[in-house]
């Protein structure tokens, strides 16, 4: 039996299919008994061959070495070659979701997806199966090979790039490469005029560098005068007419000045700025464009200092006499019509007023420095000095506000004017109530709620205020005690703590300037302010007039 049984196992074995042919993947030795074949080609429309040939030993030393063919060319199947289908372009998105992705946005993935075949794929760049690490000098996307690839089909643009500043410092080391302007994968075109601030962002990564320009002996300050001129300024605006760096520098072939054949020498300003400037005179090209008054020693740049200087001084007196004048006659014109309001009641004692101002100075400290941190560019920042200052402001405010906080609930719980203060404004339903009675005389003109001493409109800000400085106060501390926190808690209590600190803050602030500002200041009755925060007074009729049942309680009493 076991002498029959051998022979049929070797018949089954030789002419029963592979197992890779029942679903498994085609081994790579299947693929290279045709593609190890150095005489293997195909035949292109139009007579050309191009070579099948894979190597298999370069194939092993590149990124994919331990990879199986099939794992890219998924398409295959066991039948291939006899089934006369030719292999599918790889989708390197398999493995590659976040490149292909930002490739398929690039101008050659748009370019792809309109149907232009010549556009550059993966394989043009990375290579097909010889695929190196960028760092790696067989790389073709090595620093030193760039330039090549890219001229594969950009051929003018890389004889222009090397015989340019950049080309030549590349050749030394170290230079600005096609990718270090264009992107990587998202490569983008910089010649639209929809480009022109991308254009100047651009240039900026490496001509604001100290390092570069150290080195390279360039100005530092090439990419400051560029954007605080019109052009710059424009060009961050949104123009798309405004010249940026490439309009007057060139693209590609970008020459140092002193160059001949440069389009900034000064045999080609004419025709250069004349491009945006048609009949510019040799006057008008005779200027500086990277003008920096602070450093600069032509007559031009000389009297702007000065003139400048004389503005400075110009402006500063103007404002503080206009500014004494105008106050002077404000304060003035407010006493008078206190004075003519007649009797004044007392609506806010000293210690009332005392825990008013120290909220009010340590909230507005506490916007100021919080703000300045998460808007570092804007100008009350800059008043700072430094992070440490504003640091430490803002934790001393901070500290200012959470012991008036505690002084508050002292206030209430252990004195009796407290405690009425606290009784006053606790909630009832008789404000609920007073909101829609409220409501119907806002919208229709119906006869407005009457409030004690205090009405819902105060309430709800005292309540607001409770509650935004508990949450403020706990959520500062967590910030400002991290390690401490984290002995204890996760670290994302932290990250859910800034959150919270700072959208409370934006609440905080927009109440006050909608809810607080308008009750004490924009409200035509009591315009410009109320001012019982400095001297604890309010007219009487006003008093009258918006807290009835507070004066007849107060008439009851005597």
């Amino acid at each position: 039996m076991k002498r029959h049984l051998l022979p049929l196992l070797s018949a089954v074995a030789m002419f029963a299919p592979p197992l890779w042919a029942a679903g498994e993947q085609i081994p790579n030795d299947k693929c290279l008994e045709c593609h190890g074949d150095k005489d293997l080609t195909k035949d292109l429309p139009g007579g050309k061959k191009v070579s099948m040939f894979t190597d298999e030993a370069k194939l092993k030393t590149s990124v994919h070495g331990k990879a199986q063919c099939a794992e890219c060319h998924k398409d295959l199947t066991a039948e291939h070659p006899d089934d006369a289908k030719a292999a599918k372009p790889v989708d390197c998105a398999g493995c590659h979701e976040k490149q292909s992705k930002s490739f398929g946005a690039s101008v050659h993935g748009i370019a792809l997806d309109k149907g232009n075949a010549s556009a550059a794929t993966c394989k043009d760049c990375h290579g097909n199966h010889e695929v190196f690490p960028r760092t790696s000098p067989r790389s073709k996307i090595h620093v030193t090979n760039l330039e090549k690839t890219c001229g594969e089909c950009h051929t003018a643009e890389a004889e222009d790039v090397a015989a340019s500043v950049h080309g030549q410092a590349l050749s030394k080391g170290e230079g600005a490469t096609c990718i270090d302007c264009h992107a990587e994968h998202k490569i983008v075109g910089l010649k639209d005029p929809s480009a022109s601030f991308r254009t100047a962002e651009t240039c900026s990564k490496c001509h604001a560098s100290e390092r570069i320009n150290s080195r390279f002996k360039m100005p530092d300050d090439r990419v400051k005068t560029f954007f605080e001129s019109y052009h710059g300024l424009a060009a961050t605006g949104g123009s798309t007419m405004a010249a940026n760096c490439a309009s007057c520098h060139g693209y590609h072939k970008i020459l140092r000045s002193a160059n001949p054949d440069s389009t900034i020498h000064p045999a080609h300003l004419m025709t250069t700025c004349g491009k945006c400037h048609p009949g510019a005179t040799q006057s008008f090209v005779g200027g500086k464009i990277h003008s920096n008054e602070a450093k600069g020693n032509e007559t031009g740049v000389v009297v702007s200092r000065w003139v400048r200087n004389i503005y400075v001084v110009l402006i500063v007196v103007t404002v503080l006499l206009l500014g004494a004048h105008n106050g002077l006659a404000w304060w003035r014109k407010v006493a008078a019509r206190r004075r003519a309001h007649g009797e004044m009641v007392t609506r806010m004692d000293r210690n009332q007023r005392f825990q008013h101002f120290t909220l009010m100075a340590s909230f507005i400290l506490l916007a100021v420095t919080g703000f300045a941190l998460k808007f570092p560019n804007t100008w009350y920042a800059h008043l700072m000095g430094s992070e440490e200052i504003r640091r430490w402001i803002h934790r001393i405010a901070g500290l200012v506000l959470i012991g008036g906080g505690l002084y508050h609930i002292y206030y209430v719980a252990f004195t009796a004017a407290g405690r009425k203060l606290l009784r006053d404004l606790w909630p009832r339903w008789q404000d609920a109530r007073d909101v829609m009675t409220n409501a119907g005389h806002l919208a229709m003109g119906k006869p407005k709620a009457q409030f004690g001493r205090f009405g819902y409109p105060e309430k709800i800000e005292y309540w607001a205020v409770v509650w935004g400085t508990v949450v403020m106060g706990v959520t500062g501390l967590a910030i400002w005690l991290k390690i401490d926190v984290t002995q204890w808690f996760p670290r994302w209590v932290i990250d859910v703590a800034v959150t919270i600190h700072y959208y409370e803050a934006i609440l905080a602030c927009l109440a006050i300037v909608i809810w607080h500002f308008y009750h004490v200041m924009f409200d035509p009755d009591v315009y410009p302010m109320n001012f019982a925060w400095l001297d604890g007074k309010v007219a009487k009729h006003w008093h009258e007039e918006e807290h009835p049942l507070e004066v007849e309680e107060e008439a009851e009493e005597k």
